[in-house]
């Protein structure tokens, strides 16, 4: 992910802002009977992967069914550039087990070209595509384009107005008027209203979109790493202890998505978040299982 990447972290202040004091109002202040946490990264066509988490001899047509075995959910970020169709989607379904999330994110033309308005079309064509994941639809979530700004707030209400209720959704904004002063809040007010999530995004390059603020008792975290640099990892423990926060306080479904430079080492920092969380929460998660390297010896 090239949003709010740089080149140089060092003087990068990583650490997690104050979440908001409305948050408090969101949830319900005691645990949810049943929490369910859905960690993954966003994409499982990354052939490096064979040997690592998949089976040496994997095969790409396979390498669905392979990653649906070391994480419950899934990004789906090819749906921003096209909408699949029936047989895809009942095809991708068909290699992951019930409790498997798939995570669409909205097409491009619906934010990017049309700005959210005359957009319905589409939204309903998308919508009824998605549909078809059925038990494993999850948190779909709509990426504002960086030049959605405060004044298109009226779009975004408008186009909530109209949303199918039926689907769960997150926003996620880019422009940097949505955080300046109270005006995120403003925009968390809509999401409220309509019973929409927000998501956050945690990158080195945009510390601003890591607002912490809750709409729903459900939410979308983006999290953008830097080749396992050691703050990924100190990020990663100050998630930890957020999450369970949130846990303690009724949080009901979070989506912790992992991305690293080429997502080569997604798996590594996905492992690392998983077992941290468990470690504090004592939460049932699958623990992704990293193949070591086969070393094979030349005799001379």
């Amino acid at each position: 992910m090239d949003f709010g990447k740089l080149s140089d972290i060092s003087q990068v202040d990583f650490s997690l802002p104050a979440e908001s004091k409305e948050n408090k109002r969101i949830l319900p202040q005691k645990p949810a009977t049943k929490p369910q946490i859905y960690v993954g990264c966003p994409i499982w066509s990354q052939k490096e992967w064979v040997g690592k988490i998949y089976p040496p001899n994997a095969q790409s047509k396979d390498f669905l069914r392979y990653y649906a075995e070391q994480f419950n959910s899934i990004e789906l970020n090819t749906t921003h550039y096209r909408i699949p169709d029936r047989e895809t989607i009942l095809q991708w379904k068909s290699q992951v087990g019930a409790d498997f999330r798939f995570s669409p994110k909205f097409p491009q033309p619906i934010a990017h070209e049309k700005m959210l308005l005359n957009a319905q079309h589409l939204v309903s064509e998308f919508c009824e595509a998605i549909k078809l994941f059925g038990e494993n639809l999850g948190l779909s979530f709509l990426q504002l384009p960086p030049y959605f700004e405060l004044k298109h707030l009226s779009n975004l209400e408008i186009f909530l107005q109209n949303f199918p209720k039926d689907i769960p959704l997150a926003i996620e904004f880019r422009h940097a008027s949505w955080f300046k002063g109270q005006n995120f809040e403003k925009a968390a007010q809509i999401l409220e209203k309509y019973q929409t999530s927000t998501v956050i995004t945690d990158v080195a390059g945009r510390r601003d979109v890591l607002h912490q603020r809750l709409t729903t008792p459900d939410v979308l975290v983006r999290f953008v790493g830097n080749a396992l640099h050691p703050t990924d990892y100190t990020r990663i423990n100050a998630w930890i202890e957020q999450i369970h926060r949130w846990l303690q306080e009724g949080l009901e479904n979070l989506y912790f998505f992992l991305h690293e430079p080429d997502n080569i080492l997604a798996p590594d920092i996905a492992l690392y978040f998983v077992e941290k969380l468990i470690a504090k929460t004592g939460i049932s998660l699958k623990v992704p299982i990293i193949r070591k390297p086969t070393i094979q010896m030349k005799l001379f």
